[in-house]
C-alpha cells in the first residue's frame, strides 16, 4: 500500500470513529414530543426520577410498537402512583401485609379508590391497566395490541394527573 492510500485509510478511519460517537443511541428515550403518545411528559416532569423514567419507557415502548411492555409499564406506573398516594398521607402501612410485602395491586386499586373517592372513569382504567398489566406479563398466549392501550388513553391522562395530584407530586 503506496503512502497515499494509508493516508486516505487512516482518515477514513478517524471519520467512521467521529460518526460512530455522534450516532450512539442516547441513554434513554429522549423527550421530544413526537414521544409524548401515551403520557405527555410534563405531566410527570419534575416529580421522581423514577416515575419519568417509567413515562418515557411507556411512550418509547408505545411508539416502537412494543404494546406488552407498555402494558407492563403502565401497570407498574400506577403501582407507583398508588405507593406514592399513600406514602404522602402517611398511610404506606394500610397498604402492606403483616410481612410488610406490598398488597396485591387489585387490593391497592380498591383501597385507594375507596379512601381517595376516584371517580368512575378512574376506578374503571386502574382496573383495565392492571389486567392488561397482568396479561402481557403473565400469559403466555396473549399479546396486547395496539387499541388495547389506545382506547384507555384519554383516561390513562386523567388517572395519572388525579394520583399525581393526590400524591402531591407536582407544585
Amino acid at each position: 500500500m503506496n503512502e497515499f492510500a494509508e493516508y486516505v485509510l487512516n482518515v477514513a478511519k478517524r471519520i467512521q470513529t467521529d460518526v460512530d460517537e455522534v450516532a450512539k443511541p442516547p441513554p434513554e428515550v429522549p423527550k421530544s414530543k413526537e414521544d409524548q403518545i401515551v403520557i405527555d411528559f410534563n405531566l410527570v416532569e419534575d416529580t421522581r426520577g423514577y416515575i419519568e423514567r417509567t413515562v418515557r419507557q411507556i411512550n418509547g415502548a408505545y411508539k416502537n410498537e412494543w404494546y406488552d411492555a407498555c402494558a407492563v409499564m403502565l401497570r407498574r406506573l400506577i403501582e407507583i402512583l398508588i405507593h406514592e398516594v399513600f406514602e404522602k398521607h402517611d398511610t404506606a402501612s394500610k397498604i402492606k401485609d403483616n410481612n410488610n410485602k406490598l398488597l396485591p395491586l387489585s387490593d391497592l386499586v380498591n383501597m385507594v379508590c375507596d379512601d381517595y373517592n376516584l371517580d368512575g372513569d378512574s376506578e374503571k382504567t386502574l382496573r383495565a391497566l392492571r389486567e392488561i398489566g397482568n396479561w402481557s406479563a403473565h400469559k403466555r398466549r396473549y399479546y396486547t395490541y395496539r387499541d388495547d392501550i389506545k382506547k384507555h388513553l384519554p383516561n390513562i391522562r386523567v388517572t395519572v394527573q388525579e394520583l399525581i395530584y393526590l400524591a402531591e407530586l407536582k407544585k
